[in-house]
């Protein structure tokens, strides 16, 4: 326990403001979750997509959030896994994009999403997290989570004086910035030394498309998964041979990575980059 990390990223195809649904098809996908998993990750706003309608998010929030909760908690503890993603809330009055990390003895680590994307109405009609993003250990592991638009700032994706050996971020991110998107999290793993996980949605809602948008990278920026191509094509230039790359799975089947605390001790002590690091201090106001 604790050597080796299995990662299941559920690119789910959500059906927006039907929460039984979502948590209906999230229920028949983990039926086929690969043995040995130990984090799953869902997309940002899983179980309801994105509501900006003020009307419909008063007259749903707070079943939204118990149904989806309950759900959460409930395949923590069935397939003895942890469940990483975020879903709507609402808490005294006002709208939060809250994401969530549970664990199989029903412990839950809450985060509300800080930085509310400034060309959408999210940022006119949810309220932003006042809390840094927690470090949660599980399994020997120290995990962080971020909300989709938290990924853009650098000095968000920190934290002083410590470090983490896995970043989750969970994102409702459209193809139409999906270039953004992949060299953010290339980046994050890069200059953490860190497993970055991007669990997008897939399908298509009014916002864009999102299919094979979803993403795990190893501390040296390469692709874990979907499918191997960055490193296949760096190895094959190296050895002097071709390697027929793997097929990507579809839009919205699980990508899995195993990743081992060996090669995380490996790449740090090789390449031990946080020894020079800047001591960055968040100028926090809540």
């Amino acid at each position: 326990m604790g050597e080796e990390l299995n990662i299941a990223a559920l690119p789910l195809d959500i059906v927006w403001a039907d929460v039984e649904r979502n948590i209906d098809m999230v229920d028949a996908k983990l039926a086929a979750l690969p043995a040995g998993t130990d984090i799953v990750v869902l997309p940002e706003m899983f179980s309801t997509g994105f509501i900006q309608d003020e009307l419909l998010l008063e007259s749903m929030a707070d079943d939204a959030f118990r149904q989806s909760l309950d759900a959460v908690v409930r395949w923590s503890r069935q397939y003895d896994v942890a469940v990483a993603g975020s879903m709507l809330a609402r808490e005294n009055g006002l709208y939060f994009n809250r994401g969530f990390f549970a664990e199989p003895d029903g412990k839950v680590t809450f985060y509300d999403k800080r930085h509310l994307f400034c060309l959408s109405a999210e940022s006119r009609v949810y309220s932003r997290g006042t809390e840094l993003p927690p470090v949660v250990q599980f399994r020997g592991w120290d995990v962080m989570l971020l909300v989709c638009y938290d990924l853009r700032f650098p000095v968000w994706c920190r934290r002083e004086g410590a470090t983490y050996d896995v970043l989750l971020v969970v994102a409702n991110w459209a193809a139409a910035r999906g270039y953004a998107f992949r060299q953010l999290l290339i980046a994050r793993a890069i200059e953490n030394q860190a497993v970055v996980v991007g669990c997008n949605r897939s399908g298509h809602d009014d916002y864009g498309d999102y299919d094979h948008q979803s993403y795990i990278f190893d501390p040296f920026g390469y692709e874990l998964a979907p499918c191997a191509s960055s490193r296949t094509a760096a190895m094959s230039e190296h050895a002097g041979v071709t390697v027929e790359n793997t097929t990507a799975p579809a839009p919205d089947d699980f990508i899995t990575a195993t990743y081992t605390k060996s090669q995380l001790n490996k790449v740090r002590s090789y390449l031990p980059v946080g020894r020079d690091a800047d001591d960055f201090k968040v100028l926090f106001k809540p």
